[in-house]
């Protein structure tokens, strides 16, 4: 005998098979007709890649403070950063293959910390080890004449620092939407990739989430934003002013 099934019947049962192939399929995507992919977010998810790009931009600019922390790779040469950043200062680490150091700057005053590894010099072993013992593990001011007092300040500068790492090379185009530590983003790219890659947050503010230097170059996560933190001076006898150019390091 011929089963029948009254067109009501089929057609609930059909918008029913429907919805859950959609949701089985596309779960967490948005391929069914009628989801809106940017529903709920800040809406910059709708915006073209240079517009992304602008906003992100424009919201770091805003931003009172930030931590950048991740891995750089530059001349052959890998650096782990982690810094914290404000417009009137920073403190942070900086680790290479050889050593690592700390730098904290409060207005145009920086410091710079480091183990007597730092500042051994093969070319100067005595000279090398008198500063080492001197300096080891003590906050060195360092001199704004210094040679190195530019290149270390760079990196506990937040407008250096972040226009430095968060500029995309080549034609910018959207890639995906994804999450970065449970924040929803869309991905922008120069270059299609070759010229960097930057995650941007749908939710609240567009602020940078996470960014991938091109060519292998690294990758930076930034977090934090606006939130302030102190920028205490060391005590004196953590400090030593050294007086003269420093030492060559390491």
């Amino acid at each position: 005998m011929t089963s029948f099934v009254p067109p009501v019947r089929a057609r609930r049962r059909t918008a029913a098979l429907a919805l859950v192939l959609c949701a089985g399929v596309t779960a967490g995507l948005t391929a069914c007709a009628g989801e809106d992919p940017d529903q709920g977010t800040n809406g910059v998810g709708r915006l073209t890649g240079p517009e992304i790009e602008k906003k992100a931009q424009a919201a770091a600019d805003s931003a009172d403070a930030v931590r950048l922390a991740g891995t750089l790779v530059s001349k052959g040469g890998t650096y782990k950063i982690d810094m914290k950043l404000k417009n009137k200062g920073g403190a942070g680490s900086v680790t290479s293959k050889n050593s690592t150091f700390e730098l904290l700057r409060i207005g145009d005053v920086l410091y710079l910390k480091a183990g007597a590894g730092f500042w051994d010099h093969d070319d100067d072993k005595h000279a090398g080890g008198t500063a080492a013992g001197k300096l080891d593990d003590k906050y060195v001011k360092v001199p704004e004449d210094d040679p190195t007092y530019k290149q270390l300040r760079g990196f506990t500068d937040k407008k250096v620092l972040l226009d430095g790492l968060l500029t995309l090379h080549g034609k910018v185009g959207k890639g995906d939407r994804d999450e970065v530590r449970g924040t929803r983003s869309i991905r922008i790219l120069g270059g299609q990739g070759e010229g960097g890659a930057l995650d941007v947050s749908l939710e609240g503010t567009p602020f940078p989430l996470s960014f991938a230097r091109g060519g292998g170059g690294g990758v930076i996560t930034l977090t934090d934003w606006g939130e302030d933190f102190a920028l205490t001076a060391p005590a004196e006898d953590e400090t030593v002013d050294y007086g003269q150019q420093l030492p060559k390091s390491s």
